[in-house]
This record gives structure tokens, C-alpha cells and sequence, in this order.
């Protein structure tokens, strides 16, 4: 289990954006042996080898070509590279109270109140024109404390603890540097500065956009008195791709067909062009089984995983479980089930993932949201509606999802992977 928390704290460290994810997923897959797919090609993938394709820089979908046809079926792992951040506006400049700051886009469901008092670095991707005149991106990661949402202080607000109230627009842009006297504050030399940094052959001659997002500095750790959790920044979802890649990765050589997809925009719905929703996954589909009766046919056949976090039981807050459907930190990865089509899962579905997990040797818990709350969604349901692929919702349960830094058990990151690969392998 050590050697999957370090290289998991090693990966979060790294997938910091979605593209940085894509980024670090990429690279691990090229030294295992993955090479790019051609999209365009007309050829079937040869038997045995092993490609990924990205979109945007923050889709990917990785695949292992299997020896016989794949209409027999496919077993695939879905997860979302996205989490929720405070993203940077086109024109963010603003100068307050002797303050440089930037103004914030808040992106999906935030848990606002832990943003606040936080040592924040910013990272993400930078559109620009070189100096041949082509328009080009590169990432960018500062790696480092260089902003700040201050609290306002009790003192001004004495019934904080009771009532304080979060305004998006006027409450979170994050305090950057002082502004001496006439000092300008240029975002664009900015990131032109930091690019030479990381980027140091790059030729710019200006900056033109940017997708750039806020993120806690501090580290990932494994965390606890007996080192029993896992403590980080977008574990909801990274751990379910990393899962699914060390999962890919173990099992890459069995002579199956298995695909792993970790889309962006779970967080906001899933439609776009590399969401869930999107066509990317059935474009692949139908090159691997390009006529009907033998794309009818793979999708009949295929299973699929749709792995995103599970709300585990909180100590502070039992109430607002199902007493019965209150997953433990610790035990073990869990069925996701909702009636009304919040998540994929059926009987039989939930059935074959509790013999699974009996047959690699792991726990499985079953989540239920409590009758009288709204249940989340995930890309399962999604997935399953635009593939028509047999889908089964999981997860590692999770404290504080949706806030800056998230807690999930050490052990059920090792389950899950046990888990996935045994999918893979056709254990079930």
C-alpha cells in the first residue's frame, strides 16, 4: 500500500489543472509503452499495442487492443479530470485598497469557506502568438504561495460564526501584491515571465488568452496518527483516474480490450466536445467496430466502470446519512445506487461488483442518499445514455468533497485499484 500512496501523492502534486492531469497521465502511459492514436487512420488498432488520444489537453482516453475482435467486448474505467476551483477572468485586474488582485470565475459546486486564509498558486494553460506568427498553448504552474483570499476579521463582523454569507464577485479575488506607488500590475508580462521560466525556448511575441485557475499550495500528504489517510487538494476526481490508470498500466498485456476515459466538465454538466457528454468515446467506439451489427454488438458486450468519489460517513454530521447506506472511511470502494437515474447502476451491476470485489480480496460498501436530500450526479448516467453501454457507479468514499483539501482513506485507494484491475482482468 506505501508504494501506491507515494505514487499517488506524487501524481497529485503534479495534476494541479485538468491539463496538467491529462499531462501527467500521458506520461506515464508513454514509458509503459502507449503511443498516440490516430484518429484519422483507417486502420484497426494492431493486436497487443497500446495508445492514448487527447483532446483539448484535458481529455484523454488510453486503450489496450486486445487479440480478438472487439464486438466480443470491452471493459472500460470513466472519470473526470476536472474539481472545482476559482478560475482567472479574461480582464481580472483590479487595484483595491493598495492591493493588486484578480477577479475569479467560480467554477462548478465550490466549498467556498475553506478558500479563504489559504496560501494559493496558480496554474494552467497560456494561448499565445510566437514570433513565427502561429498561434500555440503551453502549461504553466507557479508552483508556489503567490496569493491570498484574506478573512474579513471578527472584529468587523461579529456574527461571523453565525451568519457569514460568501458574495463570488465580491469576496474571493485574491490579494496578489502590494502596488507601491505607480507600480503596474501587467498580467500578460506575468505569465510572459513565467513561461520563460519553464518554457525557456519558447519564442512569444504576446500573450493572447488564457485558462487559468487557483489552487491550494500546500502538498499532498498521507496524513493521521497511524498514517491512515490521504489528504489533498482535487481528489475528487484525480484519485479515480489514477486508479484507473494504475489499473490500465497493471494489466495492459492481458490481450483485452480495455479503455480508460478521463473526461473534463464533470463538474459542470459533462456537455462539451470532451465531456462526458460529448462524442469523443463513441468516435472511438465506432473505429473499433466500424460496421453496425458489430458495434451493436461491442456495446451489448461492454461493461463500464464510472468511478468518481463517494460521500463517506462524517463523524461531526452522521445525521445526514442513510444509516444503512453510510459508507466508513477504510471501507472499502463504493456502489453508488439512486433510483432515479442519478447514477448507472442496477441490480445486476451492483451484484457483479460485489463479486468482483469478493474475488481480489476487498471490501464494498453500498452508498444511498437519504430520502429527504438531492442526490449529486456523475458521467455515469451520461455515459451509459450516449453509449448504451452497461454502466456501474463506484467510488472511494471521501470527507470534505468539493472543498480545497480533501480526505479519503489510504486503504481504499489500494482497494480500488485492486478493484479495477480485476475488472480489467476479466475476474468477473
Amino acid at each position: 500500500m506505501s508504494e501506491v500512496k507515494s505514487s499517488l501523492i506524487e501524481f497529485l502534486s503534479e495534476a494541479t489543472t485538468p491539463f496538467h492531469a491529462v499531462s501527467a497521465i500521458v506520461k506515464r502511459l508513454s514509458s509503459a509503452g502507449f503511443t498516440p492514436w490516430d484518429e484519422a487512420s483507417a486502420d484497426s488498432p494492431a493486436a497487443g499495442s497500446k495508445h492514448y488520444w487527447i483532446k483539448n489537453g484535458s481529455t484523454v482516453i488510453a486503450f489496450t487492443a486486445g487479440k480478438d475482435s472487439a464486438d466480443a467486448g470491452i471493459r472500460l474505467v470513466g472519470a473526470h479530470t476536472d474539481s472545482p476551483n476559482l478560475a482567472v477572468k479574461p480582464n481580472p485586474h483590479l487595484l483595491k485598497g493598495g492591493c493588486h488582485q484578480l477577479s475569479v470565475d467560480v467554477y462548478g459546486g465550490v466549498l467556498l469557506n475553506p478558500w479563504f486564509d489559504r496560501d494559493l498558486s496558480l496554474a494552467g494553460r497560456v494561448t499565445y502568438l510566437s514570433n513565427n506568427g502561429s498561434v500555440d498553448s503551453c502549461l504553466i504552474d507557479f508552483r508556489r504561495a503567490i496569493a491570498v483570499i484574506p478573512s474579513l476579521a471578527i472584529h468587523l463582523d461579529r456574527e461571523a460564526n453565525k451568519s457569514r454569507g460568501i458574495n463570488p464577485q465580491t469576496d474571493l479575488p485574491p490579494v496578489l501584491s502590494l502596488a507601491d506607488g505607480d507600480d503596474a500590475f501587467d498580467l500578460s508580462a506575468l505569465l510572459s515571465e513565467q513561461i520563460a521560466i519553464e518554457h525557456p525556448d519558447l519564442a512569444i511575441d504576446k500573450i493572447l488568452d488564457w485558462e487559468l485557475s487557483f489552487y491550494d499550495s500546500q502538498m499532498p500528504a498521507v496524513t493521521g496518527l497511524r498514517s491512515d489517510f490521504v489528504s489533498s487538494a482535487r481528489l475528487d476526481n484525480l484519485l479515480s483516474c489514477f486508479a484507473g490508470m494504475e489499473a490500465l498500466l497493471a494489466s495492459a498485456d492481458n490481450g483485452e480490450w480495455n479503455i480508460l476515459v478521463a473526461n473534463d466538465h464533470e463538474e459542470v454538466g459533462s456537455a462539451s466536445a470532451v465531456g462526458a457528454q460529448g462524442p469523443m468515446l463513441n468516435e472511438l467506439l465506432d473505429a473499433l467496430a466500424s460496421d453496425d451489427t458489430s458495434n451493436r454488438a461491442l456495446r451489448r458486450n461492454s461493461w463500464m466502470m464510472s468511478v468518481d468519489n463517494a460521500h463517506a460517513i462524517h463523524p461531526n454530521y452522521t445525521a445526514r446519512h442513510d444509516d444503512h447506506h453510510a459508507p466508513l472511511l477504510g471501507g472499502g470502494p463504493v456502489i453508488k445506487i439512486n433510483r432515479n437515474q442519478r447514477y448507472a447502476t442496477t441490480g445486476e451491476g451492483s451484484g457483479r461488483v460485489k463479486l468482483l470485489a469478493e474475488r481480489v480480496g476487498v471490501e464494498s460498501q453500498a452508498f444511498v442518499m437519504r430520502a429527504d436530500l438531492a442526490c449529486g450526479s456523475t458521467i455515469g448516467p451520461i455515459t451509459a445514455t450516449e453509449t448504451g453501454i452497461d454502466t456501474t457507479d463506484i467510488g472511494v468514499p471521501t470527507l470534505a468533497m468539493h472543498s480545497i483539501r480533501e480526505l479519503a482513506a489510504a486503504k481504499d485507494v489500494s482497494a480500488l485499484v485492486a478493484l479495477l484491475a480485476g475488472f480489467y482482468n476479466r475476474v468477473v
